[in-house]
């Protein structure tokens, strides 16, 4: 909002008054007398020290002088408004929109005097007065509208403006708060088929359409309006974020695919933007895995992202879903393409390992890990769940008792080095200490409850 107009007039200044003197009245000021303009000088002095109540004396000598003068009568409201004393400040300059009501300023001072009050609903009427001088402070109106909860207005006046100056972050802002009412989408729906039909090349309009069909669930007409876009703007990239959607709820896999394609290949498209509709993809290759191979294309699109390891993210989703063997490919995909050392991946990678029983790769990768993290405890465990099963029992006593000593608080995983290594001495053949571990495995689980 345009508030502090005060602030910044352009006869604030000793050196301006002429200026404002010449716009009102230039042929009263020509012969206007010493006297008076010695006061109204003296008033502008005190004014710019601060001294508020000295230059209100002067100027209330200058209206004695001059009854008639709207500039005195200004200059009497703003020191008023120095001093908060806004009843004084508003009578002042209701005078001077009398005496010249063709002068915004004036207005303005009754306005900055009403939004201080919170008397928006004369800040409302004044600022109507002032968009007949100035039609940007429609701005104003539409901000006072939000304040006083009149949607319907606002929504008006900010189509208007963007229709008439181009859209600004503000009113966006307020038209996205408005719009979250549903009640208020269908004229939305109405004034952008309008601008569409003004300016048919104009991409963002048909956007915002199609979020609105999208939230109503009006998927035919969402379709329309982005196969519309399409035509209309071919080469639009954001035309392909609402047409892969719907694609893709059709069935149509190859239009989908190759909307999609266009999408992770922008460089205008938001990140976000393109990580949805990947993982849209992969809910759909799921369900659909002869595309699985249009999926790894998909993904390569993400291979130098700083923010987001991609294929770690897809691999956790086949883990989730049991999909052991397709997580072990893009844990092992993201391994490659980030870091081969990063422990999470590891941990995740190894986990999948032992529940799709690849023990040997399993193992060797343990292994390594032992050397990367020396005093971390679940990779000797995984080391040593892999001997066990390639029954190479010797190995996995030694690496088990080797792990066991880093395990810190913590029973679960405690009685699971037990339980392997119950494993490795029965694999050996020691039958008493295969028992001893197991009953140690027991006693923590219990613990642990």
């Amino acid at each position: 909002m345009k508030k502090s107009v005060l602030v910044i007039l352009f006869f604030v200044l000793l050196g301006n008054s002429y200026s404002v003197l010449a716009q009102t009245e230039p042929e009263d000021i020509a012969m206007a007398p010493d006297e008076y303009q010695d006061a109204f000088y003296e008033s502008l002095k005190q004014k710019g020290i601060e001294n508020y109540d000295k230059a209100i004396v002067s100027l209330e000598k200058c209206i004695k002088l001059k009854p008639n003068d709207a500039v005195a009568y200004f200059e009497l409201g703003k020191n008023y408004m120095s001093l908060r004393d806004y009843q004084s400040a508003n009578t002042a300059f209701e005078k001077a929109t009398q005496l010249n009501p063709k002068n915004k300023w004036y207005w303005l001072g009754i306005y900055d005097v009403s939004y201080e009050t919170k008397n928006y609903p004369l800040a409302i009427e004044t600022i109507q007065k002032i968009i007949v001088f100035d039609e940007e402070y429609k701005d104003d109106l539409i901000s006072l509208y939000m304040m006083t909860n009149q949607f319907d207005k606002a929504l008006v006046a900010i189509n208007e403006m963007n229709d008439k100056f181009g859209k600004s972050e503000d009113r966006d802002r307020y038209k996205m708060q408005i719009l979250s009412q549903g009640k208020y989408q269908n004229a939305e729906i109405s004034n952008l088929i309008d601008q569409i039909k003004k300016n048919p090349k104009e991409e963002s309009n048909y956007l915002n359409l199609i979020i609105l069909y999208s939230k109503s669930d009006d998927n035919d007409k969402a379709l329309e309006v982005a196969t519309k876009l399409a035509k209309e703007v071919p080469n639009s990239e954001w035309a392909q974020v609402s047409l892969f959607k719907t694609y893709l709820d059709a069935n149509q896999a190859d239009k989908a695919i190759k909307s999609m394609n266009i999408i992770l290949a922008s460089s205008k498209i938001d990140s976000k933007i393109k990580h949805r509709t990947l993982n849209e993809f992969l809910i759909y290759t799921n369900k659909n895995p002869q595309y699985a191979p249009d999926l790894e294309k998909a993904i390569s699109y993400f291979d130098n992202d700083p923010n987001v390891d991609v294929a770690k993210e897809i691999g956790k989703f086949y883990h989730s879903k049991g999909q052991y063997e397709n997580a072990i490919k893009y844990y092992e995909k993201d391994l490659k393409a980030h870091s081969d050392t990063d422990r999470e991946t590891n941990l995740l990678l190894l986990e999948a390992y032992t529940q799709a029983k690849q023990f040997e790769p399993m193992t060797k990768r343990a292994m390594t890990m032992i050397e990367v993290y020396p005093s971390q405890p679940q990779f000797y465990y995984y080391a040593g769940v892999g001997n066990n099963q390639l029954k190479q029992f010797k190995n996995a006593k030694t690496v088990l008792e080797m792990g066991l000593d880093y395990v810190v608080d913590d029973k679960k995983l405690e009685s699971n080095f037990n339980i392997q290594l119950g494993e490795a001495y029965n694999g050996l053949g020691d039958a008493k200490k295969k028992e001893e571990y197991f009953l140690k495995a027991s006693e923590l689980l219990k613990q642990k409850k």
